[in-house]
């Protein structure tokens, strides 16, 4: 019987393949566009960082081109006007202009927080806010849910289109047909007072009405909003619910475990900017139903400052008031983000890796 040595093993480990050798000879250093290990981002970013401005230029130059509309719109119509908001420093007057008028300070700001009305209109944004948050949020991510479970593709075209129409209809319009099924002379009314019941005040009750502003926006924007989730779940793998339904995981399991999951990024997202921008519960909305359950419900900070500003005259508050809405958004965008940080997020200002 033959047994092995270790000096056998030995030479047995050292021995090479003749076609490893050919094949580790005409493989070559790495190019300079491939990662190499120990190389991270910063390599990749120098090697791009090399090509000269020319030929960067020529390979890109249609690209650039198509971006230059949207870049002059986002100077002209956004950028431009936020140097208005000098204004909130002054005590102005629209036949001296900005260059004459004169400088108060923080008057202007100082007034504003001594104006009751200024409080009544943040606590009616933070209301609706919150409401709008809590419960229009979810719905278009449970609706995409639906979709992309419906196996026909024309039952799912059909409800698509269904729920994208009326983001394309105007606020004018929307509260028209509200008006038209829930107002006191409405078909809600109407079948109520046939029944021999009270009539309910949907469109004039100030108690409810956040509710009623969250049903118009659900019934506007959810299916609007759904795009963005249908299009993270048409990046899920499909093989991770081959196997989860191969190991005898349920619908909702696969739901909780690998579908939510996945959209982890994007919801987190969207929940940024929602709250970046939870101070803006809307303005076309909340104006054309201001008189119908009165400002003490629907006046918010949009409203007060275009009555403050357009209206009563006073442009000097008006923008003191935007310009404090906008400093408190920045203000939760980038709270909100840095949390989004700590929970392993990328979030929407991303950090650069190794800085």
């Amino acid at each position: 019987m033959e047994t092995s040595t270790p000096m056998d093993a030995k030479s047995t480990s050292t021995t090479t393949d003749p076609s490893t050798l050919t094949a580790g000879a005409t493989t070559g250093p790495p190019r300079a566009t491939e990662r190499t290990p120990g190389a991270g981002p910063r390599s990749t970013r120098r090697v791009k960082a090399q090509l000269p401005f020319g030929v960067r230029w020529r390979r890109d130059w249609q690209m650039v081109l198509m971006m230059v509309p949207g870049v002059l719109f986002l100077i002209v119509f956004f950028y431009l006007p936020v140097l208005g908001n000098v204004v909130a420093f002054q005590d102005f007057q629209p036949y001296l202009g900005i260059m004459h008028s004169e400088w108060n300070g923080l008057q202007n700001f100082v007034n504003l927080y001594a104006n009751p009305d200024f409080w009544d209109a943040l606590r009616n944004t933070m209301i609706l806010a919150g409401v709008q948050l809590l419960l229009f949020f979810p719905v278009p991510l449970a609706m995409a849910l639906i979709v992309d479970s419906l196996v026909s593709n024309r039952i799912r075209r059909a409800f698509q289109t269904i729920a994208y129409l009326p983001h394309f209809l105007s606020w004018v319009l929307v509260i028209a047909l509200f008006q038209q099924s829930l107002g006191g002379a409405g078909f809600v009314n109407n079948l109520l007072r046939q029944a021999g019941l009270d009539p309910i005040p949907f469109m004039t009750n100030p108690d409810t009405f956040p509710l009623l502003v969250v049903g118009q926006l659900i019934w506007k924007d959810a299916g609007w909003a759904m795009i963005i989730f249908l299009a993270a779940l048409s990046a899920v793998d499909v093989s991770l619910y081959e196997a989860a339904a191969a190991d005898g995981a349920g619908r909702w399991r696969r739901l909780w475990h690998i579908t939510l999951p996945s959209m982890r990024t994007v919801i987190v997202l969207l929940l940024i900017l929602r709250i970046g921008d939870i101070l803006s519960v809307g303005f076309e909305q909340f104006i054309l139903q201001r008189d119908s359950v009165g400002p003490g419900a629907a006046e918010v900070l949009d409203t007060f400052t275009y009555y403050a500003g357009v209206v009563g005259g006073d442009w000097s508050s008006g923008a003191a008031a935007g310009l404090a809405k906008g400093v408190v958004g920045a203000l939760l965008l980038w709270g909100a983000n840095s949390i989004a940080h700590r929970l392993g997020e990328p979030g929407i200002f991303q950090k650069r890796s190794g800085s």
